[in-house]
């Protein structure tokens, strides 16, 4: 390996051993919001190490919440939350600071919509591009005042109001972080807050929030809260990172000596999707072991390497539950007897990068062969890739994607800006030096 902005990937035969992997990020993020919007104190075991989640925790430190945080020898964290109760937090001396973390700017701005003082959310340069209306208009709906740059990018600036009050919302487009931050607003209104998805997306915020003793009721996409519970801190054991194990998890199936198992992943059945779509393809991965520990379901994954694959589609409700998977899946759609044909992915053009579009260069430069469309993508199944020099395009997600690209490619793949992979999984590329043969 070389330095952390520029990595090399050669070829390998197989990934072996077992991986070590982060704390899952999204219910991370949820957990320390909550704790900090609940009594008492919420320790919190494994604990994301991913830059994102860190600024969450920053945020949440800006805001007067007391935080701390113990790292192991292996690198876990455990995060311990004095939480200031619903309507608590203090108002920040500065810009709280987002970094990269869409996920942060929009579950907070749904947390502090109800508290009486100014809080302006900031960004990175990435997160300064990236559109905010879908969460701006809900929350301005409850009776938030917000104003966001143009009307729709961060800063988002929020002038707290005690005239928050319930709805119900149809959600236009499927976002388990809009569903989020509506619900968080929900909290601290009197009445019921309803939200309705068009497709089912992850639900981590509705299992914490009952676990942190919150009213709600699930009727299949319907989700409806109860405002302003008593919110009780307790410990949690956060899984495994599914999305992090997913490269892992595609680049083994794709290496003929792969014997790797991916321990104590998340498996919620709104994240699970990825192994509901692998598996009718012939993918030899098998289940170890399934437990549940504070409503959510994890276990141990051994992956088989060398199968072959068919490929298949990727679309409408499966493409909002797969957003995050997709570009480790185009990149093993490469080597399936089928390719693999992405729609209704829109989504991905506005995330830290256009991931459809730098996806789509970088495995050209890799000499794939590669149809684009403003929402999908159109990849040819056994193509032959050739190591090139690709670009990360300051996005950790497209990083990683190609250093799975890498591992199959024949001669050296050159990663550039590959740093940004801290954002969700700090310690990816030595993880993958460990295992692979």
């Amino acid at each position: 390996m070389t330095a952390m902005s520029e990595q090399r990937i050669e070829p390998a035969r197989g990934l072996v051993g077992t991986a070590r992997l982060p704390g899952d990020k999204s219910i991370s993020h949820r957990l320390a919001i909550l704790g900090a919007l609940a009594e008492g104190t919420t320790e919190i075991i494994n604990y994301s190490s991913a830059a994102d989640c860190r600024s969450t925790l920053e945020c949440l430190r800006a805001l007067g919440v007391a935080v701390e945080t113990t790292e192991s020898p292996d690198g876990r964290l455990t995060v311990r939350i004095t939480g200031r109760g619903l309507g608590g937090l203090a108002e920040p001396e500065a810009e709280l600071q987002a970094g990269n973390s869409g996920s942060t700017m929009r579950m907070l701005a749904g947390a502090l919509v109800a508290h009486l003082f100014e809080a302006v959310l900031a960004g990175d340069e990435s997160l300064s591009r990236r559109p905010m209306r879908r969460v701006v208009e809900p929350l301005r709906l409850m009776g938030a005042e917000i104003a966001a740059r143009d009307g729709e990018f961060p800063p988002l600036r929020i002038n707290g109001t005690a005239e928050i009050h319930s709805i119900e919302y149809a959600l236009p487009v499927a976002s388990a972080q809009v569903k989020t931050a509506v619900l968080l607003a929900g909290l601290h209104a009197t009445g019921e807050t309803t939200v309705d998805e068009p497709a089912r997306t992850r639900d981590h915020t509705e299992i914490a929030l009952t676990q942190f003793g919150a009213d709600l009721r699930r009727e299949r996409r319907r989700v409806t809260l109860v405002g302003r519970p008593r919110l009780r801190g307790r410990a949690f054991q956060v899984p495994n990172d599914l999305s992090a194990a997913a490269f892992f998890l595609a680049a083994g199936l794709l290496l003929p000596e792969t014997n790797l198992v991916l321990p104590q992943v998340g498996l919620n059945p709104t994240r699970a999707a990825l192994l509901d779509f692998l598996l009718p393809q012939g993918a030899a991965v098998k289940l170890l072991e399934l437990t549940e520990v504070d409503g959510e379901l994890r276990g141990d994954l051994h992956v088989r390497g060398g199968a072959a694959l068919a490929g298949g589609e990727v679309n409408g409700a499966l493409t909002a539950q797969l957003i995050d998977e997709l570009p480790a899946l185009a990149v093993l759609g490469t080597q399936t007897a089928k390719g693999i044909q992405i729609r209704d992915a829109a989504e991905l053009r506005v995330k830290e990068s256009d991931r459809l579009g730098a996806i789509a260069e970088n495995l050209r430069r890799l000499g794939a062969a590669v149809r684009e469309y403003p929402d999908g993508l159109d990849i040819a199944g056994g193509q032959r890739l050739r190591g090139a020099e690709v670009d990360s395009f300051g996005d950790h997600r497209t990083a990683m994607a190609m250093a799975v690209a890498g591992l199959v490619a024949e001669g050296t793949t050159t990663i550039q800006n590959a740093e940004c992979v801290e954002v969700s999984f700090p310690g990816f590329f030595e993880v993958l030096s460990v295992l692979r043969e």
